[in-house]
């Protein structure tokens, strides 16, 4: 199911609602202006397989986007737009995208993009620019009917790794039209079992650019629902947000059911949240007192799972069973998940090891089928990187990162990059970049430093420090705060006990 049903059957319906102006886009606009544009990539030369990329805030041509490449057999590759120049520029010239869609807010980053494969730039926005079709102008040119050979596309996203350079998640093509496929049939481990239909109100207050709302939007479009979006999360606004719309689903990350839960009594008693029916949760374990503490505030209607932007398998659970289950992230649905400790052997209950999933879809990591090959176990079972551990009645629990990988905000965050910023200062001999809990965050970023002798650790070199790391890599990649250590715990061959320093912080 895609636009093209529901703007026949229920074209004045909306599709998709801007909360912060009251935008909106009808099923008719959506199905009329993705066919637009599925015709102006198709004059541009794109063809099936061929990839988009687009670097936008959230707004109602993000779906146009992801439409157009969906009916017209396209990848499409949203792209964070918190990362620098560089790193941006990495994605959209790795994904091979011949054509990249920005808009004004975004054009300063977007506009020196050096990616000489694109051939058409497209501007969202009410001006025009050097070296940029303006959006609306170019895509209106083109008829608004279907193309004569639509076929089915897919998101195309990068899941960055513990080191080195993100890759991008690459599935096969379905082999089906758009008007053929269901929510199971494009994406496996995200089944259309959370009850959207076309009395659907789902609010998606994370980025776009982010898996999760970008592929659960897309589901709620399937059935054609209505999509509200937010322009960025605040606890108040969103609370607003389910009262003004009558939102019966939303989806959420750990960190906003803590800020949402310190607002003062008088203004969260002050809304009505009554149209609930579902609110989903996912991107870090949720701590269970918060949990707790939500179900009180909502009733049971929080739905949590446990998946990643290669979708090849995830674990969901109902609010009931997490009563019975308090922190546990649920079975597999669908597939199978297996615990397995160093050697590849299958873990039985209770005993904790690396978490693996039979997966329920093939994917590749895009040029790099080392890393595709490593990711499979030799029972052909691949994991996500998460240390847990399953019960008797087959209920996961997540314990650690493999790789200590940072969570903060539901935001995945690799410590490598700002470590091999950091060594690069002159003051700086050994660093060690990790996670600290936050009561709000779930995890903040941490380092410790061991400087070059002849350097004092004081303050003025702690700001220094987090200044120059700011000035080259993404802000929220970087310390929020620098320890200085006399030495650093290393092994002889040179391996950084990280396990141990991190326990020293957390003890402490």
């Amino acid at each position: 199911m895609y636009p093209g049903r529901w703007g026949t059957e229920t074209p004045d319906h909306a599709a998709v609602v801007m909360d912060t102006t009251g935008e909106f886009m009808t099923y008719r606009q959506l199905d009329s202006r993705s066919n637009r544009l599925a015709r102006l990539f198709r004059e541009s030369g794109l063809s099936r397989g061929d990839n988009v990329a687009v670097l936008m805030e959230n707004n109602l041509e993000y779906f146009e986007v992801l439409w157009a490449a969906l009916r017209s057999g396209l990848y499409l590759t949203a792209i964070n737009w918190h990362l620098t120049v560089d790193e941006a520029a990495y994605i959209v010239n790795d994904s091979d995208a011949r054509v990249l869609v920005s808009s004004q807010r975004l054009h300063p980053t977007a506009d020196v993009i050096n990616a000489p494969n694109v051939q058409r730039r497209l501007l969202v926005g009410s001006e025009a620019a050097d070296g940029w079709e303006h959006y609306r102008s170019a895509v209106d040119h083109h008829s608004p009917t279907p193309l004569e050979d639509e076929s089915a596309g897919l998101t195309m996203l990068y899941s960055s790794g513990t080191t080195g350079r993100p890759k991008g998640v690459l599935a096969p093509l379905p082999t089906q039209a758009p008007w053929e496929l269901t929510g199971d049939d494009l994406d496996a481990a995200h089944p259309n079992n959370w009850g959207f239909d076309t009395n659907t109100v789902y609010l998606s207050p994370a980025p776009l650019y982010h898996a999760a709302p970008l592929r659960f939007c897309q589901r709620v479009h399937e059935r054609g629902g209505t999509t509200v979006i937010m322009d960025r999360f605040t606890p108040e606004t969103a609370l607003g947000a389910i009262e003004r719309h009558r939102v019966t689903h939303s989806q959420w990350v750990p960190t906003m059911f803590a800020r949402m839960l310190k607002l003062p009594d008088a203004t969260r008693e002050k809304y009505d949240l009554s149209t609930q029916r579902m609110a989903i949760h996912a991107a870090a374990p949720c701590p269970v007192e918060v949990k707790h503490q939500m179900m009180q505030w909502w009733g049971p209607i929080l739905w949590e799972y446990y998946a990643g932007t290669e979708a090849f398998g995830m674990t969901r659970i109902s609010p009931h069973e997490w009563l019975e289950h308090p922190g546990s992230v649920g079975r597999a649905e669908p597939g199978d998940v297996y615990v397995l400790d160093a050697d590849g052997n299958v873990l039985g209950p209770g005993e904790p090891g690396l978490v693996h999933f039979r997966p329920t879809r093939t994917f590749e990591y895009k040029g790099d089928p080392e890393k595709t090959a490593k990711a499979i176990s030799p029972q052909g079972f691949i994991s996500y990187g998460d240390v847990g551990y399953l019960n008797f009645d087959g209920y996961l629990f997540l314990t650690d990162r493999q790789s200590f990988m940072i969570i903060s905000g539901g935001v995945n965050i690799y410590p490598r990059e700002s470590e091999d910023i950091l060594i690069g200062h002159p003051a700086v001999f050994d660093v060690a970049v990790f996670g600290v809990p936050n009561d709000d965050l779930g995890e903040e970023v941490k380092a410790a430093v061991q400087l070059q002798p002849g350097h004092e650790p004081t303050g003025a070199l702690a700001d220094e420090l987090l200044s120059y790391c700011r000035g080259r890599l993404s802000t929220y990649k970087c310390p929020k705060s620098i320890d200085f250590e006399d030495e650093l715990p290393r092994l002889p061959t040179g391996k950084l006990r990280k396990a141990d320093l991190r326990r020293r912080y957390l003890e402490g």
